[in-house]
């Protein structure tokens, strides 16, 4: 087949729901370090990394011969076996994620370890009410989607009404209308009033996003999460941070909630654990994981090629300091960002994010001051970086954000090859 061929079948065999990027998608066949090659021999900078997924770069030959050395031993047996590869990823995990979280429980998805971070919260308050942001996306179930607060990735109507979503942190969209920081950080506070009128006051707790992925890297004010931890526990819930995006070194930390001096009461973790393969996982206190007394099984979380991934990944991001190096290198991306909104100050409206995820909010006209969504700008933006030769992703309630994402190990000359194009992206718009 080539590219059209694959083009007309996706289109033919595949929900039409499974969407792609740009006019004429990419048909991607392989890929190396930090590029990605189409079908048709076109070369592009990989700014995007599978949604924050390939963590340190495509075909990396360390995690492929751990990945291969396993998978000729074993494939795959289910967790009613122990297993050395699973094992050694809960160990791992224990060790590097903050305080008194120890045990794990392995999923196949982010969806399914939100889920059951959910379900262990209501296990072990003995409540169900569970609060959530604005703005937040949790995965493709019915209960990930009712936590989610985007209309447009709503299938169904909410399925469960014990969930209730609380002011999005969105600093450049304050839904108080105010400004940080003499808004005292009003959003987090209003979490107190949301428990008191519209659940019955006991709650499980409350799942967050460091920074917020889908949601167009919406980035919490320094003080927000304590404000809500400390609210969320004193209604008897837990709290929970959901590091599917922001783990594993993405914004300069080990963990996206390192930034906020709070440690949470269980985390869940997907995406760039594996380097690209499907593995997730929940990490709790021995408390928590102890109220889960009924069977369990996840038939494909755990399962020994995806650990033996994640160790290894896991292993050189640790080695190679490669937190580190995301917040170094997204010093330097994010000083270009500013200076290319500088540049074209007509769209870009806001920059935002941590580390390797960084984000440019596209506005109409923003010198007027309305910083009403452009969508139709972001559309042009991202034929604008593809036909240069960079791959970047979107995001946002009004799709209008422009998501950057590049792998963990990306290098000074990548970084400045990537703000080039963008920078020449900019200078192109029409619209």
């Amino acid at each position: 087949m080539n590219s059209q061929d694959i083009r007309d079948k996706h289109k033919q065999y595949l929900f039409p729901a499974v969407k792609n990027f740009y006019q004429e998608p990419l048909v991607i066949s392989k890929g190396r370090g930090t590029t990605v090659t189409d079908m048709d021999g076109n070369t592009y900078l990989d700014f995007f990394g599978g949604i924050l997924t390939v963590s340190i770069g495509h075909a990396n030959e360390e995690v492929n011969g751990a990945i291969l050395a396993q998978l000729n031993r074993l494939s795959h047996i289910s967790t009613l076996y122990p297993v050395e590869s699973v094992v050694e990823l809960a160990e791992r995990l224990e060790n590097i994620t903050p305080g008194n979280l120890k045990k794990c429980f392995f999923t196949a998805s982010g969806t399914e370890a939100d889920e059951t971070a959910v379900m262990m919260a209501q296990l072990f308050t003995g409540n169900i009410e569970f609060i959530t942001l604005r703005h937040a996306y949790s995965g493709r179930s019915m209960l990930a989607q009712s936590l989610t607060a985007h209309s447009t990735w709503r299938a169904l109507p909410s399925q469960i009404a014990a969930v209730k979503h609380a002011l999005s942190p969105y600093c450049y969209r304050c839904p108080l209308k105010s400004t940080y920081p003499e808004c005292g950080v009003g959003c987090a506070e209003d979490v107190d009033e949301l428990i008191r009128t519209t659940t019955t006051g006991k709650i499980a707790g409350m799942m967050v996003e460091p920074i917020q992925g889908v949601g167009g890297f919406v980035t919490p004010p320094k003080e927000y999460f304590k404000i809500v931890a400390e609210i969320i526990r004193n209604y008897g819930g837990v709290f929970i941070s959901d590091e599917v995006q922001t783990g594993f070194g993405r914004t300069g930390k080990m963990w996206g909630m390192d930034h906020y001096g709070v440690e949470p009461d269980m985390m869940t973790m997907a995406k760039g654990i594996a380097n690209g393969l499907p593995l997730a996982a929940v990490v709790t206190t021995g408390a928590i994981a102890d109220s889960l007394i009924k069977n369990t099984i996840s038939t494909f979380g755990g399962n020994p090629v995806s650990c033996a991934a994640a160790n290894k990944t896991i292993e050189i991001i640790l080695r190679d300091n490669l937190a580190e190096n995301a917040k170094s290198m997204g010093e330097i991306l994010r000083k270009g960002l500013k200076e290319i909104q500088n540049k074209y100050p007509k769209h870009a409206g806001d920059i935002r994010g941590m580390g390797l995820m960084q984000a440019i909010e596209f506005v109409v006209d923003e010198p007027a001051g309305d910083r009403t969504p452009n969508p139709k700008a972001v559309s042009q933006f991202m034929e604008e970086t593809k036909k240069r030769g960079l791959l970047i992703g979107t995001g946002g309630l009004s799709g209008n954000v422009v998501r950057i994402s590049p792998h963990l190990n990306i290098g000074r000359d990548d970084v400045e090859n990537a703000l080039e194009i963008l920078s020449d992206s900019f200078a192109a718009l029409t619209v």
